[in-house]
């Protein structure tokens, strides 16, 4: 069982991060949320309504989702990458929106036609955020969206993923294995270890001592090497 026995709420315009182990079902329950995963029992429900009762087309318009392996079309440009998601319900995204959106992830609008291959990793990966945000959704997953990327490159975008969240209203759930991130970013953190919830805090309580002893073993793999940064500093 990959989710086992999950329930919670999260609210409106929050900003959350989803941690644990790998293989602890961080992803499967990332993706259960828009259908990408259909589970075998319970329910997900979006403002109030059960997402299996939702038209597949019109729940996804609703979700932006950022996948791990960024997971561009290398046969596309970049701005048919961005406007698939409106293209595959029969809208067509105006080039100004293209430029916008392009901006909004700090890249320079000029990279419109251009090809995947042509890009470094970093600006695939905000060309991924750009599609997610194309169809202005009301939620944004994002799985381990920065795992691939250079330390300097991936701090970057996790404050402008920050940013992007409070401009636009957005909610977001992200999942990540790094608990350094997880607390600079969010303001509430869950933990997960084998398909449970195991720890629902904020990073200060997090910090605190909160969590239990699964969050806390989290919690001191970036205190230690903190530490560690200080001694050598001396």
């Amino acid at each position: 069982m990959a989710v086992d026995d999950v329930s919670l709420a999260i609210d409106r315009g929050a900003f959350v991060a989803l941690v644990g182990a790998s293989g602890s079902g961080k992803s499967t329950l990332l993706k259960a949320v828009n259908r990408l995963v259909e589970p075998s029992s319970g329910a997900v429900l979006f403002d109030g309504e059960d997402v299996e009762n939702l038209p597949l087309a019109a729940l996804r318009r609703r979700i932006g989702y950022v996948f791990q392996s960024i997971g561009l079309f290398p046969h596309m440009s970049v701005a048919e990458n961005i406007a698939i998601g409106p293209r595959l319900v029969g809208e067509r995204l105006p080039e100004a929106r293209i430029t916008e959106l392009l901006e909004l992830v700090d890249l320079d609008p000029a990279m419109a036609p251009r090809m995947p291959d042509e890009l470094s990793g970093g600006q695939r990966q905000r060309v991924g955020v750009a599609r997610a945000l194309a169809s202005e959704p009301q939620l944004l997953l994002m799985d381990e969206p920065f795992g691939a990327l250079d330390p300097v490159t991936r701090d970057a975008l996790g404050e402008r993923v920050r940013a992007l969240h409070a401009k636009l209203g957005l909610t977001t759930v992200m999942v990540t294995h790094d608990m350094a991130e997880a607390l600079l970013l969010a303001e509430r953190v869950l933990v997960m270890d084998e398909g449970r919830i195991v720890a629902d805090e904020t990073p200060h309580a997090l910090l605190d001592g909160a969590g239990g002893d699964i969050a806390q073993a989290l919690v001191a793999v970036p205190r230690g090497q903190a530490d560690r940064l200080a001694e050598l500093a001396r």
